[in-house]
């Protein structure tokens, strides 16, 4: 098994680590300042802890060239795995089409024996046998990785020199790279998350969750329930059956916290819950509890931002650790407790 790792700008997209320790450490890391997203693969987790990676400084994404190329020295691995990272979804099919392989996208495990793939919007879990070769994306967030530890296991890194040739090839063609926008940036790649549940009144507050996460840089999400009636699209569903997310900042309003959603939470570094129930799953969670009604805070939030009271910044939206709790705004009461 083999990892093949897009790069860009020496920056390791989501999912890499736990896709390189799914192929057991064995990867090609291709794109540009591959050298520098190597040095931080291999020192931030045991279990994805790199045995063996190959170097392929090529530049630029392109996805149709590069698998082109790709193909000419893969075709010796029997399964190959990319991270269901955007790049990942764009250069896995073409790497299949080019190898003339059946392709799995979005599996939970990919192994010697059996892929597992889910179906019927993540309703259902396919086990296949794998085939004599195949090339698959990873779901990113499903599998994990182990923490660090302090013991280092030996890298070996090689150079792998590729002739990229884009002549003859339909590919993309760069006009523009733009800055990420939170409001449409996707989900496993959003740093800063604002998620609505059922705890919302309407489509109304989903509105102004919009607004909020505009005023703090940070991508909108919701439960289950609330894209079922169609308050928000489907792709900004979190969970298990949606999108599996690894933010640094999670803001919850009006979610319960069940284990569907939970689940595909992976570990935040900060997470703030408002909820009239003190002891749903979700404020247990929290490092910030706020019991109120989630639609209240909302708007006390979102008019104290728009005229300037409070600042987008982290300062604003990470908890204090010293200081009394004071209260949103004034029309606000409520408690808040510190998980």
């Amino acid at each position: 098994m083999l990892a093949v790792i897009p790069v860009r700008e020496g920056a390791l997209p989501a999912g890499a680590h736990e896709t390189v320790a799914e192929c057991g450490g064995r990867a090609v890391l291709i794109g540009e300042q591959v050298a520098l997203a190597a040095a931080h693969l291999t020192s931030t987790s045991a279990d994805a802890r790199c045995t063996e990676v190959q170097l392929c400084e090529v530049g630029v994404f392109r996805p149709g060239a590069w698998a082109a190329a790709l193909a000419m020295v893969l075709a010796h691995e029997a399964i190959i795995v990319l991270p269901a990272s955007p790049d990942g979804r764009d250069l896995g099919p073409r790497i299949a089409a080019a190898l003339e392989r059946p392709f799995m996208a979005g599996a939970t495990r990919v192994g010697t024996d059996i892929v597992v793939v889910p179906r019927d919007g993540g309703r259902m879990m396919h086990t296949m046998p794998v085939p004599a070769s195949l090339v698959a994306t990873l779901q990113v967030g499903v599998r994990g990785v182990a923490p660090p530890t302090g013991s280092t296991g030996s890298t070996v890194m090689t150079e792998l020199e590729l002739a990229i040739d884009a002549a003859g090839i339909c590919d993309a063609r760069v006009v523009e790279v733009l800055p990420p926008d939170a409001a449409t940036i996707d989900l496993a790649e959003a740093g800063r998350i604002v998620g609505g549940g059922a705890g919302l009144r309407s489509s109304e507050q989903f509105a102004q969750l919009a607004e909020l996460g505009s005023l703090l840089g940070a991508s909108v999400g919701a439960t289950r329930v609330i894209t079922d009636r169609g308050w928000i699209e489907h792709e900004r569903q979190i969970g298990t059956t949606g999108v599996v997310v690894a933010p640094e900042l999670y803001l919850a309003f009006g979610i319960s916290g069940a284990v569907q959603h939970t689940s595909g939470l992976g570990h935040p570094e900060h997470v703030i819950s408002v909820n009239t129930d003190a002891h749903c799953p979700m404020m247990q969670l929290a490092d910030l509890a706020v019991v109120a009604d989630a639609n209240a805070v909302l708007s006390e939030l979102v008019g104290l931002l728009r005229s300037g009271g409070g600042r987008s910044d982290r300062s604003v939206i990470e908890p204090r650790t010293s200081g009394s709790a004071d209260r949103v705004g004034p029309a606000l009461t409520g408690e808040v407790t510190r998980g």
